[in-house]
């Protein structure tokens, strides 16, 4: 009897503590306006200007927009309309209504674990979750430091692969509440940053035991992956050479970020020598070495050589010019 009120009243504990480092919230109200105009439309019924408020007015689309619009991005309601009201779009109708309904029975509690597993101890993950019916197929986070929202666009993944999506970006959302130190400032070299999507993508997987992409049901998705992974090495030396050329001053001003872009893509190398990066720092060295180097970017580069010498891995290994132009970063 004592065992069992000890065993509850621990499961207790656990759950409040993770109740204060978890709280998520999924708001559905612009992909359920988008699809009441859809059913509308299936129905040869009129579409009123109450049915446009209800699209325009939603907490999504309003931050959406407000998101696109910081982008320096156009995303007019004219052209919303247009997108709603064309034939491309009714014909997913059945699709986009089936994905609604699955993924509002998702379990984020359990996607934001996964996340927590591969953070600080002191992250946390607060954030909204907005399925999203919109033009352009990507998912972000936004305005994590004030009010952190999750965008995914609606698209035929299962619920376990919605999971997944959203373990990977509540990693970012919790990683911005931990890392990187108060303290450290890269200046130009912003885009150290950006090796967090394959860091994400392992969390996401729950573990390096496991498939990145095994939920990942998107058509070409696995094949991406795989041709991103398989071209390691040249994703590797594309982006020591964009980190030189930052570092010595080849490149300067807007060429910066529109170069440090070009490697996103839908799995580009900031996902796959940021994934490899990862698992070999955590095969080496462990998960807490792992956490540690991927939150003081200064020293992520310099722990992965180390790793691979370690791990007697076959793989490049970072210039000791970038190594040390990182170690040597001041704290601000």
């Amino acid at each position: 009897m004592i065992v069992r009120f000890l065993l509850v009243l621990s499961l207790l504990v656990l759950s409040l503590l993770l109740s204060q480092r978890v709280q998520t919230h999924l708001v559905t109200d612009e992909a359920d306006a988008v699809l009441a105009i859809l059913a509308k439309r299936a129905a040869y019924e009129a579409i009123t200007d109450a049915d446009w408020q209800r699209v325009f007015t939603s907490e999504g689309y309003v931050r959406l927009k407000k998101r696109e619009h910081s982008m320096k991005r156009e995303f007019e309601d004219d052209a919303f309309k247009k997108f709603v009201m064309s034939d491309e779009l009714l014909a997913k109708r059945e699709m986009l209504a089936k994905a609604v309904a699955d993924w509002s029975k998702a379990d984020l509690t359990q996607a934001a674990q996964r996340a927590l597993a591969y953070l600080p101890p002191n992250a946390t993950i607060k954030a909204k979750v907005y399925p999203v019916i919109k033009p352009k197929e990507n998912s972000f986070v936004f305005e994590v430091e004030t009010d952190p929202a999750i965008f995914k666009y609606v698209d035929a993944e299962s619920r376990a692969a919605f999971e997944q999506t959203m373990s990977h970006e509540m990693h970012h959302v919790g990683y911005g509440t931990a890392c990187p130190p108060k303290d450290v400032h890269l200046g130009d070299m912003q885009f150290l940053g950006a090796f967090g999507e394959g860091f994400a993508t392992l969390a996401a997987a729950g573990g390096l035991q496991n498939d990145p992409w095994k939920n990942g049901d998107r058509p070409g998705l696995q094949e991406t992956w795989a041709k991103e992974m398989a071209n390691y090495d040249e994703n590797f030396h594309n982006v020591e050479a964009y980190f030189l050329d930052v570092a010595t001053g080849k490149i300067k001003g807007d060429d910066i970020s529109k170069r440090g872009f070009d490697f996103f893509g839908l799995l580009g190398p900031w996902y796959s020598v940021g994934y490899k990066m990862a698992t070999t720092i955590e095969a080496a060295f462990g998960r807490d070495a792992l956490i540690a180097a991927f939150c003081d970017q200064r020293t992520l580069m310099a722990t992965y050589n180390r790793a691979v010498d370690k791990t007697g891995a076959k793989l490049p290994k970072w210039d000791e010019r970038l190594t040390k132009w990182f170690s040597e970063t001041p704290a601000h």
